[in-house]
């Protein structure tokens, strides 16, 4: 536990702290808490790279803590009806389906990294600048209403593009992997021979 997974620590327990603010109506509290946790994911960001604190831990930790307060947050302002439904079905649908394809690919025995794509951190982007825009426009009241309508459409389609993209990414390289089933009757003989066919077919497929 070095210093930026205790950073990254402090943001995941700022997650009920919002959530409870939002409950209770102090909106304006919510966004300042919301901003404080913004501030300390650049932080320890900022310090595992400039003095190589980075950990194995931080790498799971720190997106995970990221995930904990956007969905949080979306799925209470979704309650209180400061945000469409279909969108914070979207961005959880969308998290569910990383979180189930990856734990999926390791329960097969065939893990994979689903490495960030450009429309993934562009949605999450505009995820985190269109809670604030909720959080600071409700607390302060400064009637941004069409703003706010115009964001939630870009996000909801930057999300559902996004959980495309990632499913298509997922398929795509699940379908490299052939899962072998040799009965243990048949002669080594007739194994190689088949795999010496598959080799070729693949070969020729690929064009090589």
């Amino acid at each position: 536990m070095n210093i930026p997974n205790i950073i990254t620590v402090f943001r995941i327990f700022l997650v009920p702290v919002v959530v409870w603010l939002i409950i209770s109506g102090q909106l304006q509290w919510a966004f300042f808490v919301f901003a404080l946790a913004g501030l300390t994911d650049a932080l320890d960001g900022y310090l595992a790279k400039r003095f190589g604190w980075t950990t194995v831990l931080g790498a799971y930790l720190d997106p995970l803590a990221d995930k904990l307060l956007l969905v949080s947050i979306y799925i209470v302002l979704g309650l209180a009806d400061h945000l469409p439904v279909w969108l914070v079905i979207a961005v959880v649908s969308r998290d569910l389906l990383i979180v189930g394809a990856v734990l999926l690919s390791w329960i097969v025995g065939r893990p994979l990294e689903l490495r960030p794509l450009l429309i993934s951190k562009a949605n999450t982007a505009c995820q985190i600048v269109l809670a604030a825009l909720v959080l600071v426009d409700l607390g302060l009241a400064l009637g941004w209403d069409a703003l706010t309508r115009q964001l939630i459409w870009i996000t909801g389609t930057l999300t559902i593009l996004s959980a495309a993209l990632y499913l298509n990414t997922w398929l795509r390289q699940m379908s490299e992997f052939e899962i072998e089933v040799e009965p243990a009757s048949r002669p080594s003989y007739e194994r190689d021979r088949d795999k010496s066919r598959r080799r070729r077919a693949k070969e020729q497929a690929t064009g090589s």
